[in-house]
């Protein structure tokens, strides 16, 4: 079973950055797609963004483009997600997975998540 440990949230003001991290297990890590979801108070996880295996492609909600940068570091087995600009409807719980490919993670359904990290923005 893969195992996910997400870290790097918080509460931040409007404007504000974080940089979230997920690491995956090795054997989960390699030759996979590494994505982000989130799920807001109330509503649905969606699909952040997503990176592949070689970490030379990403993958971006149309929403999301613009302030969201996901990146890898292979030596470490982590992917990050890097946000910008916050605002306060970025409010949620930022959660990770792991696919084949980059249409299966965007399809976000997933067996098992982690805990993830949460992210609260006040105005």
């Amino acid at each position: 079973q893969v195992q996910l440990v997400e870290s790097g949230g918080g509460l931040v003001q409007a404007g504000g950055s974080l940089r979230l991290s997920c690491t995956i297990s090795r054997r989960s890590f390699d030759g996979n797609t590494m994505g982000w979801f989130r799920q807001a108070p109330g509503k649905a996880r969606e699909f952040v963004a997503a990176i592949n295996w070689r970490g030379n492609s990403t993958y971006y909600a149309d929403s999301m483009k613009g302030r969201f940068t996901i990146s890898r570091d292979a030596a470490k087995n982590t992917v990050y997600l890097q946000i910008n600009s916050l605002k306060p409807e970025d409010t949620a719980v930022y959660y990770c997975n792991t696919g084949p490919s980059p249409a299966t993670v965007r399809i976000g359904n997933f067996a098992s998540w982690g805990q993830g990290t949460s992210v609260t923005v006040s105005s």
